[in-house]
């Protein structure tokens, strides 16, 4: 049985890759994609949005609409996400965000929504990321204490948000691991003249350029000798097919918060 799933804002560039996602997965079937009430796509077929010839469904402007959908795929922006996590919760509807950038308190909210309902946040949902994430969990236990730890990463010049979500959650990762606060010796950038770096500090760089889908790097740096766990992207598919995954995940949860790491069985494994 297939796990029906709706699209919300479909009609961006990572929306248009969740169509094409959910249409050609074995395991899912794509149910309706929502966009703005001012988009200029109201109405359009789905796959005319994704490239991938017409498919029957066309968009609509109202989460009600999308009622029959078992899980909702969410990589919009911060306000529109928050406000389709009160529906979703109202509902009792399973959702999968990709949206970054959320504060705290904003994180909090999400995870206080998992009480009624099933809810996976994700800053990345690449299967390879996630992967990073463990990499780094063992990294840092293994050598965090004593190297130079710096992040790098860099995404196409249309995003907003910096450092990226993924950058955030690899910092967050080795501070957890390593027992420090990553509010408090997260360093994001340096100019001129510095003093010399603090050793329990964890550094971030950040590029915007061009079309770059993804690039992250975490450096583990000894005098010496030095450890770089990358990943790259080159096509937002390898996030929409991770969204996939999740969805069908999800639909069989019960209610909680969860994140990728769940989805994968890597949470407390080595």
């Amino acid at each position: 049985m297939k796990v029906k799933v709706a699209i919300l804002g479909c009609s961006g560039r990572m929306g248009r890759n969740l169509i094409q996602a959910a249409h050609e997965h074995e395991s899912v079937e794509l149910v309706g994609g929502s966009v703005r009430t001012s988009s200029s796509f109201v109405g359009f077929d789905l796959g005319e949005l994704a490239g991938i010839g017409t498919i029957g469904i066309q968009t609509v402007t109202e989460n009600e609409q999308l009622s029959h959908a078992d899980v909702f795929i969410d990589f919009t922006s911060i306000d529109t996400t928050l406000e389709n996590i009160r529906w979703c919760e109202k509902h009792n509807k399973a959702l999968v965000i990709g949206t970054t950038g959320f504060n705290e308190e904003q994180v909090k909210v999400i995870e206080k929504a998992g009480e009624n309902m099933p809810v996976l946040l994700a800053p990345n949902t690449s299967v390879g990321v996630n992967l990073l994430f463990k990499l780094l969990e063992i990294t840092a236990k293994a050598i965090g204490d004593y190297t130079d730890i710096e992040i790098f990463e860099a995404h196409h010049r249309f995003k907003k948000d910096a450092p990226s979500g993924t950058a955030v959650k690899m910092g967050q990762v080795i501070a957890d691991t390593l027992g420090r606060d990553l509010n408090k010796c997260a360093v994001y950038g340096r100019e001129g003249i510095t003093d010399e770096r603090a050793k329990d500090t964890i550094g971030f760089a950040t590029v915007r350029a061009g079309d770059i889908v993804g690039e992250h790097t975490a450096f583990f740096a000894d005098l010496g000798e030095r450890l770089e766990i990358t990943h790259k992207a080159s096509s937002r598919m390898t996030f929409a097919l991770g969204a996939m995954r999740a969805a069908f995940w999800l639909h069989n949860a019960p209610n909680g918060y969860y994140d990728m790491q769940d989805v994968l069985g890597l949470k407390g494994s080595l």
